[in-house]
This record gives structure tokens, sequence and C-alpha cells, in this order.
């Protein structure tokens, strides 16, 4: 059953979920808006790939246990990688129903469809909601590209069939590294979602020269940027949330990084 929805909005848009009778759709803890009386709201620890209602009871103890362990399994990946502990469920009874959601920063949404034949991987905190036919699960880059890249370190990885919503900030652009010579190399914090398929990696911007340092220092972009390989679908969004965050600080007279940016910048946290 396909996720009717509609996209709404400009600067900070939303997205409005039309649910059949009977129909699921779920999103992480603070992103829902509002909804119609007929649709019922459950919140749970567990995610529809595991511990869930698609499991079932059946198992007898051992069968309570496997779920309850799957259910904390989850629960830790998610802790652990920053994300909200809680998934709320939206289900429609007696008739159509109608639920709002939206992100957190300012900017756009999407919806992407999953066939079942590819995965798709986002940045922490992209995710809005989902029909529960799609399961969200933590994808740990590990190794040195987790490492130095950042927020490359941790990526949300949804698979199965059905409708996925997205929010990032500022605007969106789509585009495939096949039509740039099957690579291009963007700011780490540009990156929203990518279609399993596509290589992705942090590298450092420049060698342990003079050129390279001044890129580090005054650039504004660190020592990394990521890279992005391959045939897919790529989505990048035209504002960081480190961007955003030096804004409002230099807005409120708390800005000490000068005008050199880079490894000159101060974060708080």
């Amino acid at each position: 059953m396909t996720l009717q929805q509609e996209i709404v909005g400009n600067a900070m848009q939303m997205a409005v979920v039309n649910l059949q009778p009977g129909q699921t759709v779920y999103c992480e803890a603070g992103k829902f808006l509002f909804k119609t009386t007929n649709v019922t709201m459950e919140t749970r620890l567990s995610g529809p790939s595991g511990g869930g209602q698609q499991q079932g009871g059946g198992g007898g103890m051992g069968g309570v246990l496997r779920q309850a362990m799957g259910t904390a399994m989850q629960a830790g990946q998610r802790m652990l990688a920053g994300e909200s502990l809680a998934f709320q469920y939206f289900t429609s009874q007696g008739g159509e129903g109608t639920v709002g959601f939206a992100g957190v920063l300012p900017g756009e949404m999407r919806a992407l469809e999953l066939d079942g034949t590819r995965a798709w991987f986002a940045e922490k905190d992209a995710f809005v909601a989902a029909e529960s036919t799609v399961e969200f699960g933590i994808a740990f880059q590990g190794g040195r590209t987790g490492r130095s890249g950042g927020e490359g370190f941790v990526l949300e990885k949804f698979t199965g069939r059905g409708t996925v919503i997205i929010a990032g900030a500022g605007n969106f652009i789509d585009l495939d590294p096949a039509d740039f010579g099957g690579r291009v190399e963007v700011d780490t914090g540009c990156v929203v979602a990518f279609e399993e398929g596509i290589r992705y990696g942090v590298q450092r911007i420049g060698g342990l020269n003079r050129q390279g340092m001044m890129n580090a220092v005054f650039g504004g972009e660190g020592l990394s940027l990521a890279t992005l390989e391959g045939s897919g679908r790529v989505i990048l969004q035209s504002l960081t949330i480190e961007s955003l965050a030096n804004a409002l600080r230099k807005a409120q007279g708390g800005d000490k990084q000068g005008p050199t940016g880079g490894l000159f910048s101060t974060h708080a946290g």
C-alpha cells in the first residue's frame, strides 16, 4: 500500500501524510506535529527492523527474551549514535486519517521510495518518518573514514519497501557522481542522503605543505572533505549545521572565530 503524502511549505517544510484504514507510519520522537482524532499514537523503543510487531510474540519465554534483547540492542545502537531512543507509531482506525511531521531545522524535506533493491543512507538526524514496511537501522562508518570525517561516522540506513521521509537544512540539490566523472568532493556537513552503491569516504584537504595548511586554517573547511564516488542518487543541502550555529553565535555576540574560520573556529559543546 503506497503511502499518500504531500510535502508543503517553503522555508520550513512539513509532510502531511494521509493514512488508509489500518495503515501505520512511524517517526523519530520529536518530529510529530499533528494528527486527526482517529489516528492512534504509540511510543516504542523498538523499530520495525526488530523487536516490534512484525516478529510476533511466538516462541514462549525464549521468544520474549529474544524480542527484549533485540529491542535493547536497537536502543543501545541509537543511543551510541546520538539518535532518539524512541519511535512514535501512528495507525489510522475506522477510516482515513491524517498525520503531520517536520524536521528540526529550516529547510527542505524529501520523500524517498524504496523498492527493496537498494538501501538508502542518510546523515544523522535526517530521518523524519516512514511506512512500517521500511526498516530503520544505524550504519557505523568504521575505520579511518569515520574517525576523520566527523559527521560521517554515523549514518542512518533504510531498507525494505515503501516511503521514507527525510529532512535537511537550506535547499536540496540532487546529483549523480557519474555525471561528474564518477566522483564529487563536498563539505562533510552538506551530505544529506545517498543510495546504496555510492562509495562514501573522507579525504584530507591538500598535503602537509603551505597551501594545505592555508586551506585548513583559513578556508573554513577544516582538514577534511567528504568524497562520493560511483553511480547513484545523492542529495546535498545548502546549509550546514555548523554554519548555522556559527551565524547564531555571531548574532548573539559570541562569535570568537574571527575572519579565518577553519581550525580557528570555536564550537560550543
